[in-house]
C-alpha cells in the first residue's frame, strides 16, 4: 500500500507528527550542467507504508548549482513520528548532461521504473522540526559509453541535520583548478572549490578521521595531502586556507 501527500498537506494530529524539510544538494562533477528530473519522493518509516510526496517544484533542477553548502528546498511536509528507513527518489525523463556545450540526454531506466533508493536510519519526535539532505554525486553518477553518449546510474546519499559533520576551507591558487578529496576508508567525497574564492565544503559526513587529498587539475602544482582529520556530528572541522605548491 503506498499513501500519497502533498508537501503542503497539514495533519490535525500534530501531536503525532514532526515538520520535515527536504534538500536537494550535489558532490560536483567536470560538467557545464546536470539536469536532474525529479518528480517525486518516497519516504518509508519502519512498521508503516510508503509515503509518497510531491516536490514544492516537480521537474528539472541544475544540480551543478547546489554545491559547497548551496541547496535547494525540494519540499516541507508533515510525517508521522518514529524511525526514517528509506527514501526513494522518482526521476523522470528528462534528465541530461552537458560537455562542453553540448547537451546528451541521460537514459535512467532503473531510477524511472523503480525510483532509486536511500537508506537513512533517523528518528522523528512528536512536533520535532528536521531538515533531510538528498545528496547527489555527479562525479559517480555519470558515465560515458563507448559510442560517446551519457548514461546516468545515480549514486545518491541521504544525511539528517542531527547527525551531519562538516569539513570546510579554502584552496590557492585558483587558477590551480584543484578537486577536493575526504577520504574515509573505501568512501570518498569530493568537492570542488569556488571559482571566486576557493571556497570547499563537505557536508553529511560520518564521524570518522579522513584524508584530505587536494588534487590540481593542471600540471606545474603539487599535490596535497592532510592525514588524520576528524569529523565529529555537530562539529564543523575548518582547515583554513590550503595553499598549493608550485
Amino acid at each position: 500500500m503506498i499513501t500519497t501527500y502533498s508537501c503542503k498537506k497539514s495533519d490535525s494530529n500534530s501531536g503525532n507528527t514532526a515538520q520535515v524539510s527536504m534538500h536537494l544538494a550535489d558532490d560536483p562533477a567536470n560538467y557545464d550542467h546536470v539536469y536532474l528530473d525529479v518528480q517525486q519522493i518516497g519516504v518509508t518509516m519502519s512498521g508503516s507504508s510508503e509515503i509518497i510526496l510531491t516536490p514544492i517544484r516537480p521537474g528539472v533542477y541544475d544540480i551543478l548549482k547546489f554545491r559547497n553548502n548551496l541547496d535547494t528546498l525540494l519540499l516541507r511536509a508533515s510525517l508521522p513520528v518514529g524511525t526514517i528507513n528509506q527514501i526513494r527518489l522518482i526521476l523522470g525523463t528528462n534528465n541530461s548532461v552537458v560537455v562542453s556545450g553540448v547537451s546528451y540526454p541521460l537514459s535512467t531506466p532503473s531510477a524511472q521504473e523503480s525510483g532509486v533508493k536511500l537508506n537513512i536510519n533517523q528518528t522523528f519526535a512528536a512536533n520535532g522540526s528536521y531538515d533531510v539532505w538528498i545528496d547527489f554525486d555527479a562525479g559517480k553518477s555519470i558515465l560515458q559509453t563507448g559510442n560517446g553518449a551519457y548514461k546516468m546510474k545515480p549514486v545518491m546519499r541521504a544525511y539528517c541535520s542531527t547527525t551531519i559533520g562538516k569539513i570546510k576551507g579554502y584552496v590557492l591558487p585558483l587558477n590551480a583548478m584543484a578537486t577536493v578529496y575526504a577520504i574515509n576508508g573505501t568512501d570518498t567525497a569530493s568537492a570542488i572549490p569556488d571559482a571566486i574564492d576557493g571556497f570547499f565544503v563537505f557536508n553529511g559526513l560520518t564521524t570518522a578521521t579522513y584524508q584530505i587529498w587536494v588534487n590540481p587539475g593542471i600540471p606545474g602544482f603539487q599535490a596535497y595531502f592532510q592525514s588524520n582529520v576528524q569529523v565529529t556530528y555537530g562539529v564543523e572541522t575548518n582547515l583554513g586556507t590550503i595553499t598549493l605548491i608550485p
